[in-house]
């Protein structure tokens, strides 16, 4: 009996691990015919014709081509600033003034010596003139006594005080004429005082050497300026442009004059006219990029030199070629190709690559307007060709 027993209780072990087996054999088969045969949640798209645009984008800041710092020639204590940052201003206008109280009495007196050593001029010429006229009478007289003193008709003393009075008269014209060289010099030293005097005097008021934008003040009525210290720093507005970075291996896609689309960080969602204006010719060693300056032809209402922005520089457009979402293209071994829709089921298909633009790419051949091409809903079922697929 017990014999009998013990046979029967190992039979059903044997059945039972039989049954699991089983079992989990068909679950796997379950799931390799679910992974395998099931169909695929795919996303699609219809191939049509449009434009497509090729850009090259950079990452830089808004600069001012052409810009100032204000700073005084002269030191001196800041008596007004005029403008403030954010203000426009014009060419020559008075933006800020220096304290003058010590430098408007010295042009009055570099003036007043002026006027002096005109007047000193004025009668060493009329005394140069009166000694000309003496020193004509005089050889006048000389020559007739000349004349006469052959003839005996005056004596020799007579002839002698006669010469001595030419010579006198002469030495007379001599002296005036060195006093009219000085004091023509001293006229010139004069005037050269006041023109001294005046341009220091001019100096404490600084004006703008261009119309622009006052983008910082660093002085306030009180401070101390001194030549080469900012006052004020400001900008042309005529020519602002983003100095972009862009990596070397797109520099022969760009070129001067080409068009762009701006996009500052502060207004993610709006594009501003741009133009390439000039190239760097010089790339980063550590980053192999180089510089692209783009002319920003319209602004944002608020903008700030300095700004981030994002440069989209148009480098090649076609109209009516077929276009498809660059995320649609995918690769088998450095070959380009797509899923197409057949029916119920994914197909790969070579494809041949043009233009690539920022989203989208130009398909040369292997598609036709109207194509429907997939993409595997998940990313982890990418090879889905011959797979029975249904749209998410």
């Amino acid at each position: 009996m017990n014999v009998t027993v013990q046979g029967g209780g190992r039979w059903r072990r044997w059945l039972w691990r039989a049954v699991k087996t089983l079992g989990i054999i068909a679950v796997a088969a379950g799931v390799v015919y679910w992974a395998r045969f099931s169909p695929v949640s795919v996303r699609e798209h219809r191939v049509e014709r449009g434009e497509i645009v090729a850009e090259v984008m950079g990452t830089g800041t808004l600069e001012a081509h052409f810009r100032s710092t204000i700073s005084p020639r002269i030191s001196g204590r800041v008596q007004e600033v005029l403008v403030d940052q954010g203000d426009v201003v014009t060419a020559d206008q008075l933006l800020v003034r220096l304290d003058d109280v010590d430098m408007k009495p010295q042009v009055e007196i570099a003036r007043a010596s002026v006027a002096i050593a005109q007047s000193a001029l004025d009668r060493l010429q009329a005394d140069l003139g009166q000694t000309q006229a003496i020193l004509e009478q005089t050889a006048l007289e000389h020559q007739r006594a000349q004349e006469l003193l052959p003839k005996n008709a005056i004596s020799k003393s007579e002839a002698d005080k006669i010469t001595s009075d030419w010579k006198v008269a002469q030495a007379g014209v001599t002296r005036a004429e060195a006093a009219l060289v000085e004091a023509r010099k001293q006229l010139v030293a004069a005037e050269t005082n006041l023109a001294y005097r005046e341009a220091l005097l001019s100096d404490t008021q600084i004006v703008a050497p261009f119309g622009g934008l006052i983008v910082q003040r660093h002085r306030d009525p009180g401070d101390i300026a001194v030549p080469g210290s900012s006052v004020l720093d400001l900008v042309s507005t005529e020519e602002l442009w983003i100095t972009a970075w862009v990596d070397e291996t797109q520099m022969s896609y760009v070129a001067v004059g080409q068009p762009a689309r701006v996009v500052f960080r502060a207004e993610p969602e709006h594009a501003y006219r741009g133009e390439v204006a000039r190239l760097g010719r010089q790339a980063d060693r550590e980053t192999r990029e180089f510089t692209v300056d783009v002319l920003v032809l319209e602004l944002p209402k608020n903008w700030a030199i300095g700004q981030r922005a994002e440069v989209y520089i148009e480098t090649a457009r076609k109209a009516d070629v077929i276009v498809l979402p660059a995320q649609y293209v995918l690769w088998r071994e450095q070959q380009p190709g797509v899923l197409v829709r057949q029916g119920d089921r994914a197909q790969w298909r070579d494809i041949a690559l043009g233009l690539r633009g920022r989203d989208v790419t130009e398909v040369v051949t292997g598609l036709e307007p109207g194509d429907t091409i997939v993409l595997p809903a998940k990313a982890k079922n990418a090879d889905i060709a011959g797979r029975s697929i249904r749209a998410s």
